[in-house]
């Protein structure tokens, strides 16, 4: 049944992008998967949830050593390079920047020295289970020793700062809610990216959620994110809106893994989720 509803929207996906864009800044995309979405309207803050997590839930991921070759279809930029977001500078020019078949980790003494597999939920969270561990949506390529100084660090808002990359994400304490601890922190054109990864896995995986361990998400099916880390990833949601490279990449994953991210289709639930529409019902626009 998965296959089937898969190869069923990938033949409508095909037929939308073979029209043109739209030039708005929004999802030109919507449309076409008001079928895939269907089963979610009228529903609203957890019962929104687990909904969303019956249609995206179980995907079909690939091995840790698929990986890499996936990255090559997901986070490739328009001259071929590995497009990671903790070197990329959104603003100019990068001070480096990593070819796929090049520089995979090994190891690394400098920012530069190679690119690696990034959780963006760190694995220690959810034990490093599977299948997780291996989903192309909280899995991203990034240098190698940025990742190595984020660790296992929540993701927050840096005041004074012990440590700054080249592109600016920085590690210190945290000033965003009532949580003081060291966190790492991206910089703001990816911010948004983030939260809706969060939003995304705490969602896919509703029924293992309540059983990671950290600071910032589990603990519980929903809300699923603690409430300093939720205020903050709505904030972010809403100050870096989707993106094309968003939209590309979500699209990719499908391709691969037969599921999608619905806070990068439909933006709007997480509001309706979380957020100040989680009274509210949800319908597709």
């Amino acid at each position: 049944m998965r296959l089937f509803r898969f190869l069923l929207y990938l033949s409508v996906l095909l037929t939308a992008c073979e029209q043109k864009p739209a030039d708005s800044g929004t999802n030109p995309y919507t449309n076409t998967y008001r079928e895939y979405y269907s089963s979610v309207t009228g529903k609203k803050g957890s019962e929104l949830k687990t909904a969303l997590f019956e249609i995206i839930g179980n995907p079909d991921v690939l091995s840790y050593a698929e990986v890499w070759s996936a990255f090559e279809k997901t986070d490739v930029k328009a001259d071929g390079s590995v497009w990671d977001m903790y070197s990329d500078n959104p603003g100019g020019k990068a001070a480096y920047s990593f070819s796929f078949h090049q520089k995979r980790c090994g190891t690394y003494r400098r920012e530069g020295d190679c690119y690696n597999r990034e959780h963006a939920i760190p694995q220690s969270w959810f034990k490093g289970a599977s299948p997780m561990y291996s989903d192309l949506f909280h899995l991203y390529p990034t240098d190698g020793y940025v990742n190595n100084r984020r660790g296992n660090l929540p993701l927050g808002e840096v005041g004074i700062f012990s440590w700054e990359s080249v592109n600016g994400s920085r590690v210190g304490q945290n000033t965003s809610g009532n949580f003081v601890q060291t966190v790492f922190e991206p910089v703001d054109e990816y911010k948004g990216d983030f939260a809706r990864t969060y939003f995304y896995m705490v969602t896919a995986y509703e029924n293992d959620v309540a059983d990671w361990r950290s600071p910032q998400i589990g603990g519980n099916s929903y809300p699923a994110i603690r409430s300093w880390a939720l205020e903050m990833f709505l904030r972010w949601h809403r100050e870096d809106p989707v993106s094309e490279k968003e939209r590309n990449r979500n699209n990719a994953v499908f391709a691969i893994q037969n599921n999608r991210n619905p806070f990068i289709d439909h933006p709007e639930l997480a509001e309706h989720v979380w957020g100040n529409k989680k009274d509210r019902a949800f319908s597709i626009k």
